[in-house]
């Protein structure tokens, strides 16, 4: 059968979807790089806030419009929240939540027709590794948690086989994902080696001393996940130099409304740890504004404290209630005028803070993973990222399609750095 597997949303829903993928080929069928060329698609939807729902909702609408023959399968956080109104949507016969996601590639079976073991082509440079899946905070705005239910690590024998695999297939970068990967190992001690401890960063110190992976990167981490003895394993150059450290609000009385575990003070503590003892991180960050009850006074604190913080860059998301929430239930609705008018004066300080970080390393010399290219008026024009996160564009005639090489960086370039590739 041909398949097209698509997602939306996190890096989590990727890496479900690669693995999706990968077992679907090895039963026979074919992966197709569109919905046009597909028997059935399989959407990965999320649901994080109502504009994420919304693009779900249109995704799942163009798959059926490109492809009205095709079976049309949706899975991920909305189809847990919202099987109901998935069923639906034209075209759709299969809403599968989370746990059954899972055991998709076991109810379609083997294939029944086309070429067997193919599929599209996919960069080989950066592979998603998932190590937990769940969370149990208590973050009264998050959806998530509800969606997929309590925290569950894998073993780290399953995670080390999975990252040596995927060096194997020749993937220069793996990132560890999860919904709350600072709490990996928490709830199974007893499957953990005594030696490695059963935490996210027993996992880490041994990805890195018993497999060859040429970088590694961590997705988002709780700021009361980071204790400031794990920085020191940012002394293998492998480490990946960024962190992405949800903040929300810079305001305290925000952050208690949201159920965070931290203040504003404690949140610049450990900024300050990290960036002294992690040469070069690139520090970026997720703010909500507008949520329930926030005051004129809130968020100027929670404007001024992202502007001094520095962030290289800062995802703005305007508080979007969701149904089975706590936050739902608060008082002090901010109005949509105001949420939008927020945004974007956040987005602005966090713009200056990414042009800023940026600058910082023109007329630098670093290593980038180089992803794809596209014609250029002078040749081929590479795209890739240094290690810590900065997007770099480069003129070569060269193949560089997943080497790590250096690169001199010379200028801004919109959003990217131009770089020269010096090899």
């Amino acid at each position: 059968m041909r398949i097209y597997v698509g997602s939306l949303g996190c890096k989590l829903n990727q890496s479900e979807m690669d693995e999706l993928a990968a077992r679907l080929a090895r039963n026979g069928h074919q992966i197709v790089a569109s919905a046009g060329e597909a028997d059935l698609c399989i959407l990965n939807t999320c649901a994080v806030t109502h504009v994420a729902a919304q693009k779900s909702r249109q995704a799942l609408g163009r798959l059926h419009h490109d492809n009205p023959a095709a079976r049309l399968v949706a899975t991920g956080c909305y189809a847990d929240l919202s099987p109901t109104e998935l069923s639906r949507l034209p075209g759709v016969e299969l809403v599968a939540g989370n746990r059954q996601k899972e055991q998709l590639a076991g109810l379609l079976g083997g294939a029944a027709e086309g070429p067997a073991g193919q599929s599209a082509a996919r960069p080989r440079t950066r592979a998603f590794v998932k190590i937990q899946d769940g969370c149990d905070n208590a973050c009264t705005y998050c959806v998530v948690r509800l969606a997929r239910g309590p925290q569950r690590s894998r073993t780290p024998e399953e995670i080390l086989a999975d990252v040596q695999s995927r060096v194997e297939a020749g993937y220069q970068e793996v990132v560890l994902t999860g919904v709350h990967i600072g709490a990996y190992g928490r709830d199974r001690p007893r499957a953990f080696d005594g030696n490695a401890g059963p935490h996210l960063w027993g996992l880490v110190a041994r990805l890195l001393s018993e497999t060859g992976i040429a970088r590694l990167r961590l997705s988002s981490i709780e700021p009361w996940d980071l204790p400031e003895q794990a920085l020191q394993l940012w002394a293998d150059a492998r480490l990946c130099r960024h962190l992405h450290l949800p903040l929300q609000s810079g305001s305290d009385a925000v952050l208690q409304r949201m159920g965070r575990r931290y203040t504003a003070a404690q949140f610049a503590a450990l900024v300050a740890a990290a960036r002294a003892a992690i040469p070069d991180l690139a520090l970026t960050t997720d703010v909500i504004v507008g949520f329930p009850g926030e005051t004129d006074a809130e968020f100027a604190e929670s404007l001024a404290f992202v502007e001094a913080t520095g962030f290289a860059r800062a995802h703005v998301f305007p508080y979007s209630a969701r149904p089975g929430t706590v936050a739902a239930g608060l008082a002090g609705e901010v109005p949509s005028r105001v949420k939008a008018e927020r945004a974007q004066a956040m987005r602005a300080v966090a713009a200056a803070g990414d042009r800023a970080f940026r600058r910082r390393f023109v007329g630098r010399t670093m290593a980038v993973l180089w992803e794809t290219s596209r014609p250029g008026e002078d040749g081929p024009l590479w795209s890739g990222l240094t290690g810590n996160y900065l997007r770099v564009q480069a003129v070569c005639p060269g193949d560089l399609a997943n080497r790590i090489t250096p690169a001199r960086l010379v200028a801004l370039a919109g959003r990217a750095l131009q770089g020269s590739v010096e090899i």
